[in-house]
């Protein structure tokens, strides 16, 4: 019908710059390609540094009936989104739930998503501060790292991998907050933000023999986490 769902690669946006390749660029390109004759609208993508389903839509009204959908599943305590994510650590706890507020900070001449633990009801009426939820299960574990099922009931920018770090267990191919997961003789800590700053994912020799890089190709693995299934109504 109106539905169309794509695999897309990590690293390429919904929206970018003029002349930038995104998503939204491909669209006109894809219509052609298909040979259909309606515009394609996005419902529903992964962020840039994540891979995973894109559902697209050529119904204007069906989109807006899919997005309406995706919120009051969320607001009835549903989980519509399941993502997938490889892990640098195996979490303490096979299952559970990461609760936290997040915010931006500004960090130097960049912004960046903090976690901020007991939030005040005065932040979050003035929505200075979101509060999130990301519910977690471990789906296989080997040789220090985790395959996660992670199934977020609210949206934040970057909530899955600041969750994750909460978890003292971030995302493989995550340059942005896995910094904050300190090591003293093999055990994890949490670091602040502002202990912290963003740097290339740091990998043991074992780990990077195993997935056959060197330190110099670190910054390019790309960040594991995959939107793997949608519901819809």
């Amino acid at each position: 019908g109106a539905l169309l769902a794509l695999n897309k690669p990590p690293g390429l946006p919904v929206l970018a710059q003029p002349g930038e390749l995104s998503l939204d660029a491909l669209l006109p390109v894809l219509r052609r390609r298909l040979g259909l004759p309606a515009e394609f609208h996005v419902v529903k993508a992964p962020a840039r540094q994540c891979s995973g389903l894109v559902l697209l839509s050529s119904c204007y009204h069906t989109t807006k009936k899919l997005q309406q959908f995706f919120t009051k599943a969320r607001q009835r305590g549903q989980y519509p989104a399941t993502y997938c994510a490889v892990t640098v650590g195996v979490p303490a706890e096979a299952e559970g739930e990461i609760r936290t507020g997040l915010r931006w900070q500004q960090q130097g001449d960049a912004a960046m998503v903090v976690p901020v633990p007991f939030p005040g009801r005065h932040s979050l009426a003035r929505k200075e501060v979101k509060s999130t939820l990301t519910r977690y299960r471990v789906l296989g574990a080997r040789g220090g790292c985790a395959l996660l099922q992670l199934q977020p009931k609210t949206a934040f920018p970057e909530q899955l991998q600041v969750h994750l770090t909460l978890l003292l267990c971030p995302a493989l191919g995550d340059h942005e907050h896995s910094s904050r997961v300190g090591s003293v003789l093999g055990v994890p800590f949490l670091l602040t933000p502002e202990a912290a700053p963003t740097r290339t994912q740091v990998l043991d020799e074992e780990l990077l023999s195993r997935l056959g890089l060197s330190p110099q190709q670190l910054r390019h693995l790309p960040l594991h986490i995959h939107l793997q299934e949608l519901v819809l109504p």
